[in-house]
């Protein structure tokens, strides 16, 4: 994958949530996790056996959608071909997208989970057609021809395939600058992009692992402790990473929790 031979990578996420069956059934269904374990109060899904998602219940949670948190958790698939199955597979279920783009270094697909939290599905285009300018990587965002894509698909789709990860997790937070000075100066992540409103963060040359927008949370302070939405996003660093770090646990200046694991 374009993103394993980074320092640092998303390694899973944590939503609260407040119907577990409902949404662990549609991470499962829709976007092709398979269940790893769970319990009455959390699921945990992945692929290929790595777990990428952890759903926990909390019934009395309440939706704030206007608060820092997550934008989208992003599904990095293995390739063009498995993104066009996954592209058939969603129009023949008749589930609606929120958008669809080119990104220059990728094709992404958007929809939302039952609850709201977005979410992402993409493929990388080979690295070895990224532009850069200097240490930024050249993004935009165009209009993705779906009729293409979906031809690309060689096969029908049978789940989230090995290989599959997290690729990025985009937050909302209350002031891009701030967010720089956190994920830049305290996770040691370099900016690689700034367009939209909006900067990205990367380890290793990435497009990005992270970023920070402003689009839904301009001015948005510390997040409720009784919401729905990110509990945590755990990234996964190798030795030395770990080292210059200093920590395992972090939070973003909105109450963002960051956990630090080894990689393994």
């Amino acid at each position: 994958m374009a993103t394993s031979d980074a320092p640092i990578q998303i390694g899973q996420v944590a939503l609260v949530v407040n119907d577990l069956d409902r949404v662990g059934d549609y991470y499962q269904s829709v976007i092709g996790l398979e269940r790893l374990s769970g319990s009455g109060e959390e699921r945990v899904l992945g692929a290929g056996g790595q777990p990428l998602v952890a759903l926990r219940r909390d019934r009395a949670a309440r939706h704030r959608p206007r608060e820092a948190g997550l934008f989208h958790t992003a599904f990095l698939l293995p390739d063009r071909k498995v993104l066009g199955r996954w592209l058939r597979h969603v129009a023949g279920r008749q589930i609606g997208l929120d958008g669809a783009s080119d990104h220059l270094v990728s094709e992404a697909l958007y929809l939302r989970d039952p609850e709201g939290n977005g979410i992402e599905v993409y493929a990388d285009r080979p690295r070895s057609t990224w532009q850069t300018d200097g240490r930024a990587v050249r993004m935009d965002t165009i209009a993705l021809d779906l009729d293409e894509l979906a031809a690309a698909a060689d096969a029908p789709w049978r789940g989230a395939p090995d290989g599959s990860v997290i690729g990025h997790v985009h937050l909302q937070v209350g002031n891009v600058a701030e967010a720089e000075a956190f994920y830049m100066n305290r996770l040691g992540l370099d900016r690689s992009a700034h367009l939209f409103g909006a900067s990205f963060f990367a380890s290793g040359g990435y497009h990005h692992h992270l970023a920070g927008n402003i689009w839904n949370s301009r001015g948005a302070g510390l997040r409720s402790a009784d919401a729905t939405g990110l509990a945590e996003v755990v990234l996964a660093a190798d030795a030395p990473s770990l080292a210059a770090l200093g920590a395992r646990d972090f939070t973003d200046p909105w109450g963002t929790r960051i956990r630090v694991v080894a990689k393994g």
